[in-house]
């Protein structure tokens, strides 16, 4: 009975992947509304006069990123997790009882969390504080939530059979410890019902930092934020998954090492570049865009790493959409990471800072990488938790053309338009007047607007077929454990 094989328990893995699922649609249709919304103005009206005001594009903008960032690529984290952190630490979630309920416990309180944002985000309720706009009960919660998942990662790291510590391990510790360092920090408010004895409603509250503080402790949050959510996490994914279903050893441990220290030091610093050309003292704005420079090495290097991990094995690249998925998830995180520090610096951020060329930068790297790795990440375990195989080879290779394409159109239609924004805005005439009114740009970017939105209905049919291939794998053809040591198994 000892020597049998250890059998691992997904239950909350499965839990996860679901909310991942569901999520990930949600918060991107409200993007693709949102998008047609700012090209298409009348449709803040197309439920009645009476919805306007939950319409609008201010109300449902937070529930886009908010859905997008702490929804879908969360609880990816999450799913990811309970599955890798079993598999690397040889340790099943059955073997703890208290373990197993502190899983559970995390996967409802953060759906109960989900409930409560959604609902007091559309009643108005923010504190006005970009990827923070959650009020003060809420924030109680979700540091509720984060504190169970550190029970469960280094629970899990304690009873472990595996001495080591696979890296995906360390970015995976180095994803909560930063997230909760960044969060308590910037979130720190005065719930201003008790503070007035009594005035007020009792949801608001305000900032413990005024002016300029506030604004810097925001975009040291805001930055990081995209470090330790859409980063860390994301390479912890990758460097699991992409090995297991190509079947090759990751290039450079040493590399992923080095790459991930430098991370941790580097984009600490970064976050300054948000606030170029602002009240903020301008060594703090040149320290933000130098760290932001230098942030191209250890990112490079963990794309690097990703990359030469397929080194003399580029036909499976060709012969599999899911290494299609992790291979161009690794190039986007190169173009992203190359892109975002040319944007901090300075004499580029003067074109750049406000137009919508910044909004392209985002989701090149939000779409591309951290969505291609979130879907090929879960495409990799269904076959694995399910113990069927996937149920569409054809349909995820269509989902993958479908999904690039847009995301192509979604980044250059915004590349475009941002630099049309920032030329046109600086334009003047002889006299030194301007030489465009802000109404002139609108009327320029309708038809890249337009495109954008495109390109998000064809990412966004692409989750939908996503949804339909991992539903359907639940009942597909059951396979045996032998099938599942490397490439997944694929249905026609």
């Amino acid at each position: 009975m000892e020597n049998r094989p250890l059998e691992y328990d997904y239950t909350v893995a499965k839990m996860f992947m679901v909310s991942t699922i569901v999520l990930g649609i949600v918060g991107m249709t409200i993007g693709v509304f949102i998008a047609f919304e700012l090209a298409f103005p009348s449709l803040n009206t197309v439920f009645g006069e009476g919805l306007a005001e939950y319409t609008n594009f201010s109300r449902l903008r937070p529930l886009h990123t908010d859905a997008v960032a702490f929804g879908f690529t969360v609880s990816g984290i999450f799913a990811t997790w309970f599955y890798v952190g079993q598999r690397v630490l040889k340790v099943s979630m059955a073997e703890s009882k208290f373990l197993m309920f502190i899983g559970k416990l995390q996967f409802w309180l953060y759906i109960i969390g989900v409930a409560a944002v959604v609902v007091s985000l559309f009643m108005g309720y923010t504190t006005s504080k970009e990827y923070a706009e959650f009020e003060w009960p809420i924030d109680i919660a979700i540091v509720v939530v984060w504190v169970l998942w550190g029970i469960s990662i280094f629970g899990l790291i304690g009873i472990r059979r595996e001495k080591s510590l696979y890296i995906s391990v360390w970015y995976y510790i180095a994803t909560f410890l930063g997230v909760a360092m960044l969060y308590l920090f910037n979130n720190m408010e005065v719930p201003t019902y008790f503070a007035s004895g009594g005035i007020g409603d009792i949801m608001h509250s305000v900032s413990m930092y005024a002016g300029t503080n506030d604004a810097t402790v925001q975009w040291w949050y805001g930055h990081n934020a995209v470090a330790f959510v859409f980063t860390v996490p994301i390479i912890a994914m990758i460097y699991y998954f992409l090995p297991k279903e190509s079947g090759q050893a990751v290039y450079s441990y040493k590399l992923s090492l080095l790459s991930f220290w430098g991370l941790m030091f580097v984009y600490l610093w970064a976050g300054g570049h948000h606030l170029l050309y602002s009240t903020v003292p301008d060594w703090m704005q040149t320290m933000g865009s130098v760290f932001s420079v230098i942030l191209i090495l250890p990112s490079w290097g963990s794309a690097i790493n990703m990359l030469l991990t397929m080194k003399g094995e580029w036909q499976q690249v060709a012969a599999s959409p899911l290494i299609k998925f992790m291979v161009l998830a690794s190039t986007f995180y190169m173009f992203s990471t190359l892109e975002g520090p040319i944007q901090a610096i300075k004499s580029v951020n003067a074109i750049a800072h406000f137009t919508d060329w910044i909004v392209g930068h985002v989701h090149d790297g939000t779409l591309g990488w951290v969505g291609f790795m979130i879907i090929s990440a879960l495409f990799h375990m269904a076959p694995r938790v399910f113990k069927r195989e996937i149920y569409s080879k054809s349909l995820m290779a269509a989902q993958f053309w479908i999904q690039t394409l847009g995301i192509v159109l979604y980044f250059t239609s915004m590349w475009i338009a941002g630099i049309t924004q920032g030329m046109m805005w600086r334009a003047h005439d002889e006299y030194g007047n301007l030489a465009y009114s802000f109404i002139d740009t609108v009327n320029v970017l309708h038809p890249y607007y337009t495109l954008r939105g495109i390109g998000g209905i064809l990412f966004l049919s692409g989750l939908f077929l996503w949804a339909f291939n991992i539903f359907k794998t639940m009942s597909a053809r059951p396979v045996e454990e032998s099938e599942l040591q490397n490439a997944s198994p694929m249905g026609a």
